[in-house]
């Protein structure tokens, strides 16, 4: 399944506050899954499998890398846990990295926020405004990660351009 989504990322100090406050904005709240993301080498954009109690899929997405919000382009395949997937991919590609992380899933309609726990890094707060079926333009999904972002009181400061991968590869 092929989509769009508008990204932001930031570093975040009290999660149980943005969680909190994402609750009294309605959120429902899916779960914290243990997530272990297997990154491949590729030519282009990134390949990760995503292995997880609640989520589990093959990723392959187009980003660049901006600390302001970015559009992602992302083809996701829903995979089986336990699945021999990662050793058919690491003999077939190799292994760039592997990303480990504690993650809360909450959504406001099509708004996804992570909070995230991520070994090594530390914790963060996602919000992705994400469009499945065409019915968003990259102007509103824009706009709602901008009126969370404020909402939320993310700071530009806090806000990260790298993903997780290419953190944990250059130290």
């Amino acid at each position: 399944m092929a989509h769009i989504n508008v990204e932001i990322k930031a570093r975040c100090r009290n999660l149980d506050r943005v969680r909190s406050l994402l609750l009294e904005e309605g959120a429902e709240h899916r779960g914290t899954d243990i997530q272990k993301d297997t990154y491949f080498r590729v030519n282009e954009g990134r390949l990760k499998l995503r292995e997880g109690m609640i989520e589990n899929n093959l990723i392959h997405y187009l980003r660049p890398e901006s600390r302001e919000a970015k559009v992602s382009d992302v083809a996701l395949c829903a995979t089986e846990s336990g699945s021999a997937l990662r050793e058919v991919l690491s003999r077939a590609c190799g292994v760039l990295v592997v990303v480990e992380k504690e993650r809360e899933i909450l959504f406001v309609g099509n708004v996804k926020f992570h909070l995230d726990r991520v070994e090594k890094l530390g914790t963060f707060l996602e919000i992705e405004a994400i469009d499945v079926d065409g019915s968003h333009t990259r102007e509103s999904l824009l706009a709602q990660c901008l009126h969370y972002q404020e909402l939320l009181g993310v700071d530009d400061a806090d806000l990260v351009g790298r993903s997780y991968s290419d953190s944990l590869l250059e130290g």
